[in-house]
């Protein structure tokens, strides 16, 4: 049997299901639906054999090339999807039993040839309707709506991330932007590691986790720039970022020299290097010299009080970018991510309500003001 679902009834009924998107691995890689498997019905160089004989010689040629390309591969697609099923969910249902999600990048050809086999077989199937464009469509109009966001922020060092999931574990609503990037935001915030998502994938990620929260209650981000490694963060999202109220963290320096020494005094030399040499002209060239030579001593305390010069410097004209009345200071006495995260709450707890959107929005009618 095969269904066709919208785009808002595939999302919910496909949660913990099998989704597969039988798109190429490059179309794939660029984005795709959290969760889904990649089975693709043709490689990337088939669909380019595809596409060009669709352009030279039309429809019905390109539907057959299509076929004789898949053509002895229908049995391995079945096969897949039944090892999936049954390592995946490893129950005493029958495999057959369990709905199956599909999707193209339109819902055309490839998931109904893939939905007409697995239904053959007997599986129960559904197929997203207008396919991977209309989830991206989806996902593009939840970034463009408006969110109660309170920021985070704090000088480098702060352990906000840390801070931030300590809070999700007492109950408040967290989206961990620098998670969801797979990197720390400053020069040295990949740690050597090149594994961010794609730009698209990127907005997918954030896309999904606002539509897993309670829009009517405060949803927490860090304070970021619009940049997260080599990721942008969405237009709107950060817009209402910069509008927001903040709760800016106050930690002692030499808890956060502690604390960056614990997290980047292990990394590599040559890539602490290189990360001093891509902010080089913004530290001046004293100052780079002397943290190089810091690194080079295996002095790493000093090499992270130098370079916390320029960050906190920066920091502080990030914040006056703002309007002094959505900046809200909290000294802390040390840098304890368990005892803060409780602070936190309860300092935000004494300044809103509940409910912060009208105050938000007002927030954000003054600084749409002050800009004109």
């Amino acid at each position: 049997m095969i269904t066709y679902l919208s785009i808002a009834d595939f999302v919910k009924a496909s949660k913990n299901e099998l989704i597969i998107d039988v798109r190429t691995p490059l179309e794939f890689e660029q984005g795709h639906i959290i969760g889904a498997i990649n089975i693709p019905l043709f490689t990337n160089e088939e669909r380019v054999l595809i596409g060009t004989c669709y352009k030279q010689q039309g429809r019905q040629p390109a539907i057959l090339l299509g076929f004789e390309l898949v053509g002895s591969r229908w049995a391995e697609y079945i096969r897949t999807v039944e090892s999936i099923l049954h390592q995946r969910f490893n129950s005493d249902q029958d495999d057959q039993q369990r709905k199956i999600f599909i999707h193209c990048w339109r819902g055309g050809m490839r998931s109904g040839s893939m939905a007409w086999a697995l239904s053959m077989y007997g599986f129960n199937v559904n197929v997203l309707t207008g396919g991977y464009k209309s989830y991206r469509r989806y996902y593009l109009d939840t970034l463009e709506k408006k969110y109660p966001f309170i920021i985070l922020s704090g000088k480098t060092g702060s352990a906000k991330t840390i801070t931030l999931l300590e809070m999700q574990q007492l109950g408040e609503q967290v989206i961990d932007l620098e998670g969801i990037a797979k990197h720390q935001g400053s020069s040295f915030g990949s740690k050597g590691i090149d594994q961010q998502p794609s730009q698209e994938q990127f907005e997918n990620l954030i896309a999904n986790a606002l539509l897993q929260l309670d829009v009517n209650k405060r949803i927490w981000l860090e304070n970021e720039s619009v940049v997260i490694g080599q990721r942008a963060l969405p237009p709107l999202i950060f817009e209402q970022m910069r509008h927001a109220h903040i709760i800016d963290m106050q930690i002692p320096l030499e808890d956060r020299i502690d604390f960056l020494n614990d997290d980047y005094g292990i990394l590599p030399p040559e890539f602490l290097k290189q990360a001093v040499q891509k902010i080089s002209k913004r530290l001046g060239p004293n100052e780079t010299k002397l943290s190089m030579q810091a690194i080079d001593e295996g002095r790493m305390k000093d090499f992270i009080q130098q370079v916390l010069v320029y960050y906190d410097k920066t920091y502080l004209r990030s914040q006056l970018k703002r309007l002094p009345e959505t900046i809200h200071s909290l000294p802390l006495d040390e840098l304890n991510p368990e005892v803060n995260a409780k602070k936190i709450i309860a300092c935000c707890n004494e300044l809103f309500s509940d409910d912060i959107q009208p105050l938000h929005e007002a927030c954000q009618s003054k600084n749409e003001m002050a800009q004109k």
